[in-house]
């Protein structure tokens, strides 16, 4: 490493992405992967999708019945 280094025309922020802005990756195990996609076999829907719309709907129980 230098001991010094020149920032001179270095830009602040330049790579900087909001928190809220940042997709958290969600691993699925295997053999719910594999259920899933069985499923979809022959639609035109992708994994990410259906899994969206299926925790949409749990919320949705979970709400009704906490309220």
């Amino acid at each position: 490493m230098q001991e010094e280094y020149d920032f001179t025309n270095a830009e602040q922020g330049k790579f900087y992405i909001p928190l809220e802005e940042i997709e958290t990756p969600i691993y699925l195990d295997k053999d719910i992967a594999h259920f899933f996609a069985d499923k979809l076999k022959g639609k035109n829907e992708t994994l990410q999708s259906l899994i969206n719309e299926l925790l949409r709907k749990d919320i949705e129980i979970a709400n009704r019945v906490s309220a």
